[in-house]
Formats: structure tokens, C-alpha cells, sequence
């Protein structure tokens, strides 16, 4: 007899970037904010930082919904929130075997590497894939976010914990556009 699956679907916050790029550290510094607050129990809150490739094989794992967070340039103001709904499979797009740079994954790459592993391993990659970005005032050497990302992430704290209650069993209506909106 095959054990069913859970019935609670999994989901899995990434912080992503690097601390030593300034405003880079966006997604680490909101995921250990994040971390320390009460989350539903079907929630994993995770410091990738800039190991993309070790994201790639915790997905393995099995989570439903995938939320990442990272500084993401789109031009608005700095601090400028976001939130986009990456689209998951279909498509007639067959790109190739992703570059394996552990210091440059982006989260396309990371997935498209997902992908790879998915094929071989016969896993199931995440259904719904969001991003919540933030537009950075700088990258540059330095550690430490500018003051109005660092005003950004109590705000990203919560806005996740939104996005969380949707994924919430019973509650089925996304909150994010295709495009990206700011908040």
C-alpha cells in the first residue's frame, strides 16, 4: 500500500542574495525576519543566500508553492515591493542544460535546473512559483541594505505572511499578477 500524499501542501520561502552586495541581501535579511515569526505549520522559511544549486535539490523534496525573495531591479523607486507569479511549465520553450555557476544562479536558473533534476529523478517541481522582489539603491561592494530597503522588509515580512494565508489550505485565491505588482 502507497502511503498518500500530505495533505497539506508544503511551501517554501527562499531568501536569496548576497550580504556582501549591499542591497543584494534583501531576500537573506527578510527570510531571518520572516523565520522568527509564527508561520503556518505547512511553511519553510530558508537562507539560500547564494547557494542556488543547493535550492535546487531542497525542492526535490516536494513543495507545492515556492517563494522567493530577492532584490529584483525593475526601475521603480528603491524599496519599491513586488510581487510576480513566475510561470511554471507549459510552454513550447526547451531550453538547454542550465549553467552551473554557483555564484551567478538566478532563480530562472535555479528552476530550469530544477527542471533537469525533476526529469531524471521522476519529482514533481513547485505548481505555483512566486517572487517577492524588492528594488534595490545599490549592489555594490558593501554589506548592509540602504535605508529604503531596509524600511522595505518589515513591509515584505508581511506582505509573505499574506501570500502565506493564501497558500493556506481551503483558500485558493492568488494574490499576485503575472506582471509583478508594486505594493
Amino acid at each position: 500500500m502507497n502511503p498518500s500524499p500530505p495533505a497539506v501542501p508544503r511551501t517554501l520561502v527562499a531568501g536569496i542574495g548576497n550580504i556582501f552586495l549591499g542591497d543584494d541581501g534583501f531576500g537573506v535579511e527578510t527570510a531571518r525576519r520572516l523565520a522568527e515569526r509564527d508561520l503556518p505549520g505547512h511553511t519553510e522559511v530558508v537562507d539560500i543566500g547564494v547557494r542556488g544549486v543547493h535550492l535546487a535539490y531542497q525542492l526535490l523534496d516536494g513543495y507545492d508553492t515556492l517563494v522567493l525573495v530577492d532584490a529584483t531591479a525593475r526601475g521603480g523607486a528603491p524599496g519599491t515591493l513586488y510581487v510576480i507569479e513566475h510561470e511554471t511549465g507549459g510552454g513550447s520553450r526547451s531550453p538547454g542544460p542550465p549553467a552551473l555557476d554557483g555564484h551567478r544562479m538566478t532563480p530562472d536558473t535555479v528552476l530550469a535546473l530544477l527542471g533537469t533534476l525533476c526529469a531524471g529523478t521522476g519529482g514533481e517541481p513547485p505548481r505555483r512559483v512566486l517572487v517577492v522582489g524588492c528594488e534595490p539603491a545599490s549592489v555594490e561592494e558593501g554589506i548592509g541594505l540602504s535605508a529604503p530597503v531596509s524600511d522595505a522588509v518589515p513591509e515584505a515580512v508581511r506582505l509573505i505572511e499574506e501570500l502565506l494565508l493564501d497558500e493556506a489550505p481551503g483558500e485558493s485565491a492568488p494574490r499576485a499578477t503575472a506582471g509583478g505588482t508594486p505594493t
